[in-house]
């Protein structure tokens, strides 16, 4: 059979005609609930039969660009690189995108032998479901993730069974509808197991000698690069403690502000959202930065000295009032500058030692001064606050620091009427961010910066408070 390229020409444009108009003048909005579900099934329908293509053209493109064409390789042809650059450039995709491609059409690509025999593609079941648009490129991307490293460990029929079982449960020939993606990869990684448990499982001994963290010396702009190996346990550990860190809670409704205004006849304001506007990356370091404030306090930490570890920030007292002034941070390597807004930030909700100094650089006085939240005090602003009180924020009570209303320098008391949560991130960044927190009536208010409220109304911190529960009315 040829290749129908010019009618796959007319196609694509007649697709574009019917569609393009369509979804331009928003007729998806006159579908019936039935009808947009029927829509969206047809599309996807059309959507993996082209996705087949893509691997199979992909996959050809693979075959003609291997060594044994020599000079009349695609990619001498074409002046290019490597298989990987011609599908980039022709299809104008990723890197990545042109790499996955490559990869999964490999497995359900055939090969033709020296004599002229074509041999079926190693994962041929899989090719042909695809092909005929039954399976989606995610289904095929996870078989092939599981199978095609077993290629060449185990025997065929072995990997034909799994193919099988496979691509039948993913496309819904087993009686029972198709399975999603999460229950094909435990079914994958399961006959991965089953076939190969020596080669699938992770290599113990390796991991215990490849293990390892690195910091890396601190760039001009104060950031150090953290790089190295951990084990799948680790990083499972970690991948929780985020998670934990920085999923949203559900509480039933959306992140609001509980109006003041309301309570003197004023008409109640639409739900208000902050959006955050933190990368995914910076989320995570954030949460990070938590998790480390949480574990130099543990109970079961090691001490050093004979007291919990410590982060240690110096600086004068002209510094620490000066808003341009620097601190120093004590580190490995050595003192570190950073801006003391750090120093402030850090002595909100530590232990102060005041050293004065001689001229000659003898010890005349050593003051300290305790402004720790102590135990029972932080259970009762937790019970309060319930987690980090800034708007749209969801990071729990557990995670957050508890900030100074009013702070030390300026005689605010260690209080529980003075303290409130805030999470790492807007504690750290308080003073830049434009929000101004107080006390009145012992609940904490905010105040929002004028590019969220341009009126700055002072509102109720962004929770469901306990006594709403409390008198709340049945419906």
């Amino acid at each position: 059979m040829n290749f129908p390229l010019a009618d796959l020409e007319g196609v694509a444009d007649l697709l574009g005609d019917m569609l393009g108009g369509a979804l331009g003048g928003q007729a998806q909005r006159g579908l019936s609930h039935r009808e947009l579900i029927d829509a969206l099934g047809v599309v996807e329908r059309l959507g993996r039969v082209v996705d087949a293509a893509r691997l199979a053209l992909a996959g050809e493109v693979g075959r003609r660009a291997d060594s044994e064409f020599g000079d009349d390789a695609i990619t001498r042809q074409f002046g290019v690189g490597s298989a990987q650059e011609l599908v980039e450039r022709s299809t104008l995709v990723s890197a990545a995108t042109a790499r996955a491609r490559l990869r999964d059409a490999k497995a359900i690509t055939g090969r033709v032998t020296l004599t002229g025999q074509t041999r079926p593609a190693p994962l041929e079941h899989a090719r042909a479901a695809s092909a005929t648009g039954r399976l989606s490129a995610d289904a095929l991307t996870t078989i092939v993730d599981a199978l095609r490293p077993l290629l060449g460990r185990c025997g065929v029929e072995q990997i034909e069974a799994a193919e099988i079982e496979l691509v039948a449960a993913a496309v819904g020939d087993t009686g029972a509808p198709g399975c999603g993606i999460h229950e094909l990869k435990i079914m994958a990684t399961t006959w991965a197991l089953f076939l190969d448990p020596d080669g699938t499982l992770p290599d113990e001994e390796y991991a215990q000698r490849a293990r390892g963290i690195r910091i890396g010396r601190r760039s001009y702009r104060g950031l150090r690069r953290i790089s190295g190996d951990v084990s799948e346990v680790v990083a499972a550990q970690f991948d929780r403690l985020v998670d934990a860190h920085l999923n949203p809670r559900v509480q039933g409704r959306g992140p609001r502000f509980a109006d003041p205004a309301a309570e003197d006849g004023v008409s109640g304001e639409a739900q208000e959202r902050v959006l955050d506007p933190r990368t995914v990356d910076q989320k995570r370091h954030d949460a990070f930065a938590s998790i480390l404030s949480a574990a130099a306090g543990a109970a079961a930490m090691p001490t050093l000295g004979g007291a919990a570890p410590t982060l240690i920030v110096t600086t004068t007292a002209h510094d620490l009032a000066d808003p341009g002034g620097v601190a120093f941070v004590e580190s490995a390597g050595g003192p570190v500058p950073v801006p003391a807004a750090a120093a402030r930030h850090a002595g909100c909700h530590g232990t102060i030692h005041r050293l004065t100094l001689a001229e000659n650089g003898a010890i005349t006085q050593l003051q300290v001064e305790d402004r720790v939240f102590n135990h029972w005090q932080r259970k009762a602003i937790g019970a309060r606050d319930g987690g980090c009180i800034t708007p749209g924020c969801t990071v729990p009570a557990a995670w957050c620091e508890v900030h100074h209303v009013v702070d030390w320098a300026r005689d605010g008391p260690t209080t529980v009427d003075n303290g409130v949560l805030l999470c790492w991130y807007h504690h750290h960044g308080l003073e830049a961010s434009g929000w101004e927190i107080r006390m009145v009536d012992g609940m904490p208010q905010l105040r929002p910066p004028s590019w969220i409220d341009p009126q700055r109304r002072w509102r109720g911190p962004n929770r469901l408070l306990r006594h709403e529960l409390t008198h709340a009315k049945p419906a």
